[in-house]
């Protein structure tokens, strides 16, 4: 996977001007667009689109800086089919004007080129089972919420405390499945998995493939297949927000296994009545590498 990431920063440095193919690049690379995209993000902190827009706008201030061509050459030697766009582009970046930085030569915001290395020091032990599941669904709640890494997400929140006792009262009485109990639930996640990006969140649980999801729930149809499931305790979200961090640089670079597309699981074991420390499961959807 260290590799694949590196063989793709390689070929967004020689396709700077280009729409890049990113599932072509995947499946040239030995795996798929969504974990590679998914990987990128977890380890380099920002999106590969985002990457890209500011290594593309890093090259192209040295050509206006340079003053050697018009802006609107520089424009589309890069990319952009007019000036205003470029300009657009260029400003969102490096937070200035073409004409202030050429006149000026700055100022400039810029983003070296990515490498990544491997560093396995066991710092976070990994308490991993790998499970085969047939096909089941999920049942509850749903709700689009913004994605958030960091702390509590206010928005799933208030979707749970809006939810009557009664509700959670009878998901627990429907759920029949692994993993069991309340579940929550997050899908439709954006490959880049862009901070403030919409996800669905389901408040709800497990139930075979044979039960019938209730009208009145959102549902989601999971097909069988494979998941990897982590176990964490401690400070909530805090503990579990670390491990699925862990996921992408320690377990999926050391282990034969890739994303596949599919919701993200978090099962509850043991909890703190506020919620302030927890032990659960993170459930996500794997195939072989």
């Amino acid at each position: 996977m260290i590799s694949a990431l590196n063989r793709l920063v390689d070929l967004v440095e020689e396709h700077l001007a280009e729409e890049l193919d990113v599932r072509g690049l995947a499946g040239g690379l030995g795996t798929t667009e969504y974990h590679l995209r998914r990987m990128f993000s977890s380890l380099a902190g920002l999106p590969l689109s985002e990457y890209v827009r500011r290594r593309r706008m890093t090259v192209a201030a040295g050509d206006v800086v340079r003053g050697e061509d018009d802006l609107l050459s520089i424009a589309v030697r890069h990319g952009y089919s007019s000036t205003e766009a470029f300009g657009r582009a260029f400003r969102a970046v490096h937070g200035a004007g073409l004409s202030a930085v050429r006149r000026d030569g700055g100022p400039l915001r810029t983003q070296p080129k990515l490498r990544f290395h491997l560093t396995v020091e066991g710092s976070i032990p990994m308490d991993t089972r790998l499970v085969d599941r047939p096909a089941f669904r999920l049942v509850g709640h749903a709700a689009r919420v913004p994605l958030i890494h960091q702390g509590i997400n206010p928005h799933i929140q208030r979707h749970i405390a809006a939810l009557p006792q009664e509700a959670h009262v009878r998901l627990k009485a429907l759920s029949n499945a692994e993993p069991e109990g309340l579940l929550q639930v997050s899908d439709d996640l954006d490959p880049d998995a862009t901070e403030g990006s919409e996800l669905t969140y389901l408040h709800g649980v497990a139930v075979s493939g044979s039960t019938p999801a209730p009208d009145d729930l959102d549902a989601i149809e999971l097909p069988a297949g494979k998941w990897a499931v982590f176990s964490t305790a401690g400070p909530f979200p805090q503990s579990l927000q670390t491990t699925w961090a862990a996921t992408a640089t320690e377990w999926f670079p050391s282990n034969p296994w890739r994303l596949r597309p599919g919701p993200s699981m978090v099962a509850f074991l043991e909890r703190a009545d506020d919620f302030s420390t927890a032990t659960c499961e993170l459930w996500l959807p794997v195939e072989p590498a």
